[in-house]
């Protein structure tokens, strides 16, 4: 038998990713996806609910005290999708961060090229 699924709970994950560059390091004023702190994320579909989202980032510094506001800014964020019901954020330091991540567009707004 066919399940109805609806639609309008699934996302796909540029959404995602787009959302995310909303999201700044406060000392830094480049967005976390091009800073390159998001290492992954991964969308889960629940037909009853709607879409969880699995999110793997680091910070720039393992002691960055923002690093707690940092996440709840992503999680929040993504919460705000359409479809997303959860979102669960994991603070990873392997491998470190380290400039070579951010985007070519990051290390010239930040004067590095």
């Amino acid at each position: 038998k066919n399940e109805h699924i609806d639609i309008t709970k699934i996302i796909d994950d540029k959404y995602v990713w787009e959302q995310l560059k909303t999201c700044y390091d406060p000392e830094i004023p480049v967005n976390i996806v091009d800073l390159g702190l998001i290492y992954d994320l991964k969308l889960d579909f629940f037909k009853e609910k709607g879409t969880a989202v699995d999110i793997k980032m680091t910070l720039t510094a393992p002691g960055c005290g923002m690093g707690p506001a940092i996440a709840e800014d992503a999680k929040n964020k993504v919460l705000q999708l359409p479809g997303v019901f959860d979102v669960n954020i994991h603070l990873v330091w392997d491998p470190q961060w380290d400039r070579d991540m951010m985007t070519e567009e990051a290390k010239l707004q930040l004067g590095l090229l």
